[in-house]
This record gives structure tokens, C-alpha cells and sequence, in this order.
């Protein structure tokens, strides 16, 4: 059974939420950061627009923190599939400005380069991926340190530490992969210049012709590894958004896997429940908060920490000043009556099967130095 640490965000003794995450940090422990060793800090800066995302000053505290542990922290995150302000490294650093995250005491680099192509291919040998790719910035550095928002999402439910590690730290192709089983498509064949670009980057031979300066694609020889549609100068490829949630899930999962498999006592995850919006932070907006501020969450196990950010969740009284109009009351599932056609444990259950990790857990209170009930097979006693 895996233990996740909790801090509440209510103040107790006159001690705010800055001093609380490096109480929770300290019970956590760095002790697997070795002197030297290089840590990335996996997060979300938000999309321009959106303000919920984790404020500076917390990650600051999780900065200085891993400075005292002896490691070389820096903040990360990849390229956005996207159209919008992290579709490439210049525009994501400009916003990583604008939202506070450039003067913190580490440097902010972009993990998957310029224009998401810095990546590594590792194996992964399961069910929907025979292997991953990911930001090789990631994949070299020593440590990892995964730093989540908490909050609603439209294609699995709920965004969590899962999330922001499968599909947080793959490059933009395998994003594309993540989402659907891609074959390129002209979003308008008048925006294609005949650059060849595509052309360069295509792995499979005689996928791709330039012909009379427009490029051709033979479906039946594609590998379906997206790469053409992230290289493409003029974005006149579709990005296709039709597979099932479900697979989707499953994908993330096992991505999730394949990346932390060679980090294997090296990361730590945090999730900050507060500002629980109903939607992802990739949207320009940030909507009214489901639930009231909870806490922040810190577990070494992706799959308990999510487990229990859900649970906690679900346990609050719905604010009716929200996207919500039912499940109000404690103990009713928000996240399934916000997305009734998703089934966000069946997400977790799949997590578990392949190995990351584990649902059922024991909620240790910081701050009481009580243990809450933990994950059941039929649902949770979570009660906070």
C-alpha cells in the first residue's frame, strides 16, 4: 500500500500554504536527490490566458528546497500540440515570463528544443506501445520532479500527476500519437509551400513526395509517428482529436510508464489542489473552481497520489457558483458528473495493471500526524 502526505490549505498556528509545502516536502524527504545531481521540475505554466496554475511563489519553496538537498534544479516543461502561446520554445519561454516562472532561482528550459524534435525512443513493450518518446532533456537529467495542478478534464476526467508525466513530457509527435492513430491530412492544402520539411523528417520511405511543390502523402507506407504534422513550418496538417477517451487514457498510462521506468527512485509527485477548475489549464481561461481549495498532496506512487487527489475532491461540498449543477454533496463523484461518458477509475485500474503503481493507499496528515482511510474496492472513506 503506498503512502501519499497531505497538507490542508487551512490555516493552522498562523502558518500559510508557503510554509506548509516545505513542511510536506520535509516529511517527504529529498534524500534521493544526490549532491550535483541535475532535478527537473515537471510543470505547467498555463496557457496565456489561463490563471490557475500553480503560483510562482509555491514553486519557488520546492526550488530552494531541492538547492538545500544539493541538487541543480531547473524548471521544465514540452512544447504544446496544440495551436496557442507553447507551440514552440520561443513563444513557451515569453509566456513562462508573462506567468512568473523565469526569475524563481532556476532556469526554465523548454525539454523537447525549439521545435519539439530533442527527443529519446525508449521501449516500453505494452498493450497500445511497443515504445515511447519523450523530451530528452527529461530523460538525461538525474532526478524528476513532477509538480501537478489538480483539476477537471475533458478527455480523462481529471488532470493529475499521471497526465502530466505521459502526456506532460512526451514530445509534440507522440502527443499526436497519444490523441489518435494519425495519418497526416491537409488541414488546407493551400498553406502547404512544398518546403519539404516533412519530407527531411519522415522516418518511413516513400511516405511523403514533393510533388509540383506541394507535398503527397502515401497513407498505406505511413508509420503514423506524427512527426510531419509537428514539423510543419505553416501548420497545414490536421491534428486529429479522434480516438476514444478511453484508449487515450491507456496511452497516457502506459507513456507514463515507459518514462518513469528509467527513473525508477528518482521522482516525486505533488499535487495542488487548489483552484480546482473543471477544465485543463491548456485553455486561454480559467473557470470558477468545482470545489473549495483542499490541499497539497506528495507521494513517491503517480497512481495513489491521483487516486487520492480524486477522492479528496469528490469528498468536498460542490460550490454551487461552478460548472456544476448536481453532485453537491460530500461523497457524490464530481468528476464522473461533469464527464458522465468517461470513467476515470477504469483510467486508475489500467495504471495499476501495467505496473505504475498502486490504488489503494493510506492518507497520512501531516499535520495531525493522522491516517485517513484509504482507497476501497468499491470506492473511497477518504473523509478530511
Amino acid at each position: 500500500m503506498s503512502v501519499v502526505r497531505f497538507v490542508s490549505s487551512k490555516i493552522k498556528d498562523s502558518q500559510g500554504l508557503t510554509g506548509k509545502l516545505v513542511t510536506l516536502i520535509k516529511k517527504l524527504g529529498f534524500d534521493f536527490i544526490a549532491k550535483d545531481e541535475i532535478v527537473a521540475i515537471k510543470l505547467h505554466i498555463g496557457e496565456k490566458g489561463c490563471t490557475s496554475f500553480i503560483k510562482p511563489l509555491l514553486v519557488r519553496r520546492v526550488i530552494e528546497e531541492v538547492k538545500k538537498a544539493g541538487g541543480k534544479p531547473f524548471l521544465t516543461d514540452t512544447n504544446a500540440l496544440y495551436r496557442g502561446s507553447r507551440q514552440n520554445a520561443v513563444d513557451h519561454l515569453n509566456l513562462a515570463e508573462e506567468h512568473g516562472f523565469t526569475h524563481l532561482g532556476a532556469p526554465f528550459i523548454i525539454a523537447d528544443g525549439l521545435r519539439s524534435t530533442d527527443y529519446v525512443e525508449v521501449k516500453a513493450n505494452l498493450n497500445h506501445f511497443g515504445t515511447i518518446k519523450y523530451a530528452s532533456t527529461i530523460h538525461y537529467a538525474d532526478v524528476l520532479i513532477c509538480l501537478s495542478h489538480f483539476k477537471g478534464h475533458m478527455l480523462t476526467s481529471f488532470g493529475g500527476s499521471i497526465k502530466n508525466v505521459g502526456m506532460g513530457i512526451a514530445c509534440r509527435s507522440f502527443k499526436q500519437v497519444l490523441h489518435s492513430e494519425v495519418k497526416p491530412r491537409f488541414r488546407d492544402p493551400s498553406l502547404c509551400t512544398g518546403c519539404g520539411k516533412c519530407l527531411e523528417i519522415c522516418p518511413a520511405e516513400g511516405a511523403i513526395k514533393i510533388i509540383n511543390k506541394k507535398a503527397h502523402f502515401i497513407h498505406e507506407k505511413c508509420l503514423g509517428c506524427a512527426d510531419c504534422i509537428t514539423i510543419c513550418p505553416e501548420n497545414a496538417l490536421k491534428i486529429l482529436w479522434d480516438e476514444a477517451p478511453e484508449r487515450v487514457a491507456e496511452k497516457i498510462a502506459e507513456a507514463a510508464y515507459g518514462i518513469l521506468n528509467h527513473k525508477k527512485g528518482k521522482v516525486a509527485f505533488f499535487n495542488f489542489l487548489l483552484d480546482i477548475t473543471p477544465d485543463c489549464d491548456c485553455f486561454p481561461w480559467s473557470d470558477n473552481p468545482i470545489v473549495p481549495d483542499i490541499g497539497i498532496l506528495a507521494s513517491f506512487d503517480p497512481v495513489a497520489i491521483d487516486q487520492a487527489s480524486a477522492d479528496l475532491v469528490n469528498q468536498q461540498r460542490g460550490l454551487e457558483n461552478s460548472v456544476l449543477d448536481g453532485a453537491f454533496e460530500p461523497g457524490e463523484d464530481k468528476l464522473s458528473y461533469l464527464r458522465p461518458e468517461r470513467n476515470w477509475e477504469a483510467w486508475l485500474d489500467y495504471a495499476q495493471q501495467i505496473g505504475l503503481g498502486e490504488r489503494e493507499y493510506e492518507l497520512h496528515d501531516i499535520e495531525s500526524g493522522e491516517v485517513f482511510s484509504f482507497y476501497k474496492k468499491k470506492g473511497s472513506g477518504v473523509d478530511v
